[in-house]
């Protein structure tokens, strides 16, 4: 508090005091008397905010740096996620790069915000310290307040914690295919609370983090590529297996399957027995992404080969033919 004047100061006297220096300016009591409040103070305060916004700065050019991808080497992880465990596929190519960018972005402002908040938060204190005033009932009302937000936002906290998890962990990035339930595509962002996504048919679904219970990702590690092959009761299911077997190995080490193709096909044998046939399954383990594309070419070849070998399908055509699966 500002000190109200009684009797003379005996802080005039002392020339090593704000008190003493103000008195020789304005020959003023009452001025020398508050000098702590309308000098130091103020001189102190700004010190303190001056401090607080120059380790701001710093910590701040520091995030942006280990978040940056390296120049010339966008190749290269940025500092943040070196010791952070990543599952980007390889066959990601440059969106590598992107998955790589919006991850350390997305990371690195939740920093970015943790860092202001503290860096004022102990400033503001510290001020208030000055201005002498009673931290107690403030920090109690403070603790209500937090606990009152948490209450009502605990959807967007719930959203926040788990995009940050998700971000961590790597479970999945821009340029994956996932399964999240209510929706799956290949995933175009990912942020704190909303991880976008669009499906075959172009569809753009918006997900909140949060709502996310299990996640499908067809993009990591590898792929196993299936195909059932319908065959009649009446065939011969040794010679269909050797059959087969020759036609998808023939398929798989020559181009383009043999890029995508990691271990050689495996025919499994007899899949399902239905009134209309039997179901025979072939899989193969392909680089993640490709179980698609491999499935659709490896299907019109062993479908091919089966019939130039004399096998009939199913009802007298196969159900991949045109009008069979309407």
């Amino acid at each position: 508090m500002i000190p109200l004047l009684t009797e003379t100061p005996t802080c005039i006297s002392d020339p090593g005091t704000w008190c003493y220096q103000v008195y020789q300016v304005t020959h003023n009591e009452w001025l020398a008397a508050s000098a702590g409040w309308l000098v130091a103070k103020p001189i102190k305060i700004i010190l303190i905010l001056l401090v607080a916004f120059l380790i701001r700065l710093l910590l701040r050019k520091l995030i942006d740096r280990v978040t940056q991808i390296p120049r010339g080497n966008g190749r290269r992880m940025p500092a943040l996620l070196r010791p952070l465990r990543e599952r980007a596929p390889e066959l990601l190519g440059p969106v590598v790069i992107e998955r790589r960018r919006q991850r350390a972005k997305t990371i690195g402002s939740v920093l970015k915000s943790l860092t202001s908040f503290i860096v004022y938060g102990l400033a503001f204190i510290q001020i208030l310290g000055e201005l002498g005033i009673n931290l107690g009932p403030i920090i109690a009302s403070a603790g209500i307040v937090g606990v009152a937000l948490g209450f009502g936002a605990q959807n967007l906290v719930k959203d926040f914690l788990s995009g940050m998890f998700m971000m961590l962990e790597d479970q999945y990035g821009v340029g994956d295919v996932i399964d999240i339930g209510a929706a799956s595509g290949t995933v175009e962002s990912v942020g704190l609370r909303i991880t976008t996504l669009r499906d075959v048919k172009g569809t753009v679904w918006y997900v909140r983090n949060g709502e996310v219970l299990r996640v499908g990702n067809s993009s990591q590690g590898h792929a196993n590529a299936v195909v059932d092959v319908p065959l009649n009761y009446t065939a011969d299911i040794d010679r269909a297996v050797e059959v087969l077997t020759i036609v998808a190995n023939g398929a798989v080490s020559a181009e383009p399957l043999s890029a995508d193709v990691l271990e050689p096909p495996e025919v499994l044998g007899v899949e399902t027995v239905t009134p209309e046939g039997i179901t025979i399954r072939l899989t193969v383990k392909v680089r993640p992404g490709k179980q698609w594309s491999v499935q659709r070419a490896l299907r019109a070849k062993v479908i091919s080969g089966l019939e130039e070998a004399g096998f009939e399908p199913p009802m007298g055509r196969f159900l991949t033919q045109p009008g069979a699966a309407q």
